[in-house]
């Protein structure tokens, strides 16, 4: 100001110096930024879902493409056998031979089948020797010096055993079983489709995001279950690194993607999609250590409410920095030109950090 300003005061221009000084703080951001997103970790909590980082509020409000697990994630995954059919084999036995094999495994079929075997008074305790777990296709062991396979059709189809195709025309899930290199009959197993699965894909649609469902179950089951819901897009039959395809060809496409799964293989998928979800009632230990958000209450309409939250804390964040930037702005240029004092700097600076912590507050009282 010494060299443009003709009347120059020393003591004016320091006076103005404080007054910038004073009102350039950035108080009000800084701490009304960070409180607006612990507000909305909080009210995402409040609504039964863990953000693992404010940054997946962000993540969420850019998400166009949802990609979601049948099993566990739009199904109870609480199954029950409907139809036991063997082959060369009592009904009896084949129950006897698949819970044995099963009880080695935590899924959601080996629970029902343990608990079909239980209701028929069968005992699944044997000794199973060299069991090997084939991910996306099932189990093999030997069980009384037997080499049993029990999984999926294509777990047939890899060791070469040969099986009535009749079966593939089945909608049901299946569990088939192969003794000895031998096919010796099928499980078919139901399960049940969550009450707010429904709304939930409904409710995408409203916000106008593309749904996709991926499910190692086959294709028959999947389009079924696609078809009741909504689904605009639905592969069955996948392996987990067929999943993984799928994501990298959507991404590839541009889609921000949110992936939404339980089971230990659908780990991989949640770690590559943008913002990674997991069911915690019924998810894996490694699904949930690797998802960025945990749904608590294995509800898929809680989806749809993280969207919403992480859209309702972006705005309160953005009406923060707009409202201090502008007040600032305009308290900046008041002293500037030497209208604004020292005090009102000060009560500006603080006052503005004030209302903006209250507004950051006000994302927990927030209804979704």
């Amino acid at each position: 100001p010494y060299f443009f300003v003709a009347d120059y005061s020393f003591r004016d221009w320091l006076y103005r110096g404080l007054v910038f000084l004073v009102i350039s703080c950035p108080c009000a951001l800084v701490v009304s930024i960070p409180l607006g997103y612990f507000g909305g970790i909080g009210l995402a909590s409040k609504n039964g879902i863990l953000f693992k980082g404010s940054n997946f509020l962000d993540v969420m409000t850019k998400v166009n493409t949802i990609v979601m697990d049948k099993t566990g994630t739009l199904t109870k995954g609480v199954f029950k056998v409907q139809k036991v059919a063997a082959q060369g084999y009592s009904e009896q036995d084949l129950v006897k031979f698949t819970a044995a094999i099963e009880s080695k495994s935590t899924h959601p079929i080996a629970t029902a089948v343990l608990s079909y075997a239980k209701e028929k008074g069968i005992d699944p305790e044997q000794e199973v020797k060299d069991l090997e777990e084939i991910a996306g296709h099932g189990l093999r062991g030997t069980i009384n010096g037997k080499t049993v396979l029990a999984g999926n059709i294509r777990l047939l189809q890899k060791y070469n055993v040969a099986f009535d195709q009749q079966i593939e025309t089945i909608e049901d899930t299946l569990v088939v079983v192969a003794i000895d290199g031998v096919y010796a009959g099928y499980l078919s197993i139901a399960d049940e489709i969550k009450e707010d699965a429904a709304e939930a894909i409904k409710a995408m649609h409203t916000l106008g995001l593309k749904t996709v469902m991926l499910s190692g179950d086959k294709q028959g089951v999947v389009s079924k279950v696609a078809s009741f819901l909504g689904i605009d897009q639905a592969f069955g039959g996948l392996l987990p690194e067929n999943k993984v395809e799928k994501v990298e060809e959507l991404k590839q496409q541009g889609r921000i993607i949110a992936f939404v799964g339980d089971g230990v293989n659908d780990a991989p998928v949640v770690a590559l999609a943008d913002a990674g979800i997991a069911m915690g009632g019924l998810g894996s230990d490694a699904t949930i250590e690797t998802a960025d958000i945990v749904i608590q209450n294995d509800q898929p309409g809680k989806i749809v409410t993280a969207i919403k939250i992480g859209k309702i804390t972006k705005s309160i964040v953005w009406q923060n920095i707009i409202f201090a930037m502008a007040i600032k702005v305009v308290v900046l240029i008041l002293g500037a030109g030497g209208i604004a004092t020292l005090w009102e700097a000060v009560i500006a600076d603080v006052g503005v950090a004030l209302l903006a912590i209250l507004n950051a507050v006000r994302v927990q009282n927030k209804s979704v």
